[in-house]
């Protein structure tokens, strides 16, 4: 079984776990799921989609993008079936009553696991420009633990702070990845001159949102997150308008990217805000959550794996472009739940379904339209 194509680089498994769960998850979430009677309502929501469907694709990228950048072998066989054995027990145990405390273990321990498999290649490789993401990668697990730890304890009110400490370490991952792939791909493709970002700039897209979700996990003064929040928001604003060039919208594999890395900044700037609106604060998440790693995330998997599988990364492959179109449905529905639950229950539980089933919908297509290509060979003979 280690020998299997399907073990032959992280983002094959993981990706197609990944889009598996996640349409299953936010389907039974859309639809009434409430969790377990120890990880209820929408803590086994956000938990499954932060650490569950995100975590699987952050760490498959990685794991995959870092034998690239360190020239190391990339982790497979029998590393990789632990790894993905590990999230799939965490999966398990969210759904199993009184058992959330094993869920919690064997994710943290996916993180660690990761980390350390990543951190292997870096610094062997002295690496150091990727030093950050072994850090970021060990604190998403740390965030995990310490919901954890918040919900064992029985205080409703704490975990929150660290589902959101989770949900700003995936708007790190995006500061970090975006930063180094868009403008590339964007010249790459367009034949325009690469646009270069000063390290300040690229730092901040990375260290404000990680140290806005250490310090939400701190007995600090929210406004402090808060602000730092909005500026990393605003950040990612004018990095968004930078990159940008016309012949963006005319290339799916493009604008998607976009649209994602812009959505996850203006969520971040609505969430910073939030402290002084508290209304605001699921519409910033959602558009974290939906728009900013719905769409990145399904732009990378497209892309990714078209590349690591030995086909053209353009056009995009039938129907990867409804598929962007659909999460784009998704974040609008969602983001108008947000809007509509203080004003309507009934309209905010139609939004709530037509955005998890176009969700859901998009992931599908993708499960479809990838299983053969991630569970056979290369096409170009090369390993991976």
């Amino acid at each position: 079984m280690v020998n299997h194509p399907v073990f032959a680089m992280a983002f094959r498994p993981l990706y197609l776990l990944a889009a598996l769960y996640g349409a299953l998850s936010i389907l039974l979430w859309g639809f009434g799921w409430q969790g377990t009677p120890d990880l209820a309502g929408y803590f086994w929501h956000a938990h499954e989609m932060i650490w569950g469907y995100a975590g699987a694709i952050v760490v498959a990228f990685l794991l995959t993008a870092v034998a690239t950048w360190t020239q190391q072998p990339p982790t497979r066989g029998t590393p990789l079936v632990t790894l993905v054995g590990l999230w799939l027990a965490a999966r398990f145990f969210a759904f199993i009553p009184h058992t959330a405390w094993l869920s919690g273990l064997a994710g943290t321990a996916f993180f660690i696991f990761a980390a350390y498999l990543m951190g292997q290649s870096v610094f062997k490789s002295r690496n150091s420009r990727n030093y950050i993401a072994v850090a970021a990668l060990l604190l998403f697990g740390i965030t995990h633990a310490a919901f954890h730890v918040y919900l064992l304890a029985g205080n409703g009110s704490v975990p929150l702070g660290s589902l959101l400490s989770g949900l700003l370490m995936i708007s790190t991952f995006i500061g970090l990845i975006g930063t180094r792939i868009i403008s590339f791909f964007t010249s790459r493709k367009l034949g325009t001159a690469q646009v270069a970002s000063p390290n300040w700039l690229v730092n901040a897209t990375q260290l404000l949102p990680l140290i806005s979700a250490l310090l939400l996990l701190l007995p600090i003064p929210p406004v402090i997150p808060s602000l730092l929040m909005i500026a990393a928001g605003l950040i990612g604003c004018v990095q968004t308008t930078r990159w940008f060039e016309k012949g963006v919208l005319s290339e799916p594999m493009l604008w998607i990217l976009f649209a994602g890395y812009g959505m996850n900044a203006v969520g971040l700037v609505i969430m910073g805000l939030s402290h002084w609106s508290p209304l605001l604060l699921s519409l910033g998440t959602h558009i974290i959550a939906v728009g900013g790693i719905g769409l990145l995330t399904l732009g990378m998997m497209v892309r990714t794996a078209l590349g690591h599988t030995g086909r053209p990364l353009y056009p995009a492959p039938k129907p990867m472009t409804l598929t962007f179109i659909l999460m784009l449905l998704a974040t609008l529905f969602r983001s108008a739940a947000a809007l509509l639950l203080p004003i309507s229950s009934v309209a905010y539980t139609h939004s709530l379904r037509c955005a998890a089933i176009f969700f859901a919908a998009a992931l599908l297509l993708y499960f479809w339209r990838y299983l053969p290509w991630l569970t056979t060979p290369r096409t170009d003979g090369k390993p991976g």
